[in-house]
């Protein structure tokens, strides 16, 4: 199906209400963990910059997310509004992970999207940075999958 018939609402131009039921959608589609349901939400030819890692497309999505899930194991997100206009939303994250030595850490960044006129993201701009963490001081406990609504927001946790 091409970009152009395609939809996922909300559609821009976003208001602060429809800006935070788009992060909270991201945020339960990257808690699953599928790397091909997670990359229908971008255009067909979206560009990343994830890092210091360059990434066009839906097949080089779902590549670049299979090789981050295979390394960071037992992957729990929290996103956060930061700002919004128009097509555009900044957000904030912070999620925890494990490495296959059972080395903690939470990575922390923010991130700035751009979505067409279907909804669908088109740009996505990821700054990021890793802080090891030991396993007693991490704060994201719930099963893997959607975050509970009655877990804690990053601002609730302090972070």
């Amino acid at each position: 199906m091409a970009d152009t018939t395609e939809s996922r609402p909300p559609l821009p131009p976003f208001t602060r209400d429809s800006a935070i039921q788009k992060v909270r959608a991201a945020e339960d589609a990257w808690n699953t963990r599928e790397p091909e349901r997670v990359s229908l939400a971008y255009t067909t030819d979206s560009i990343w910059r994830n890092r210091a890692e360059f990434v066009q497309g839906r097949a080089e999505i779902v590549g670049f997310l299979r090789r981050k899930w295979a390394k960071e194991l037992d992957y729990r997100l929290i996103k956060e509004l930061w700002a919004v206009t128009d097509n555009r939303i900044a957000v904030r994250f912070a999620y925890e992970w494990h490495d296959d030595s059972n080395n903690w850490f939470r990575s922390y960044g923010n991130e700035n999207w751009e979505f067409n006129e279907h909804g669908l993201m088109a740009r996505r701009h990821a700054s990021i940075n890793d802080v090891p963490i030991r396993e007693a001081d991490r704060l994201y406990h719930w099963p893997l999958g959607r975050r509970p609504d009655d877990h804690p927001s990053l601002t609730e946790l302090g972070l």
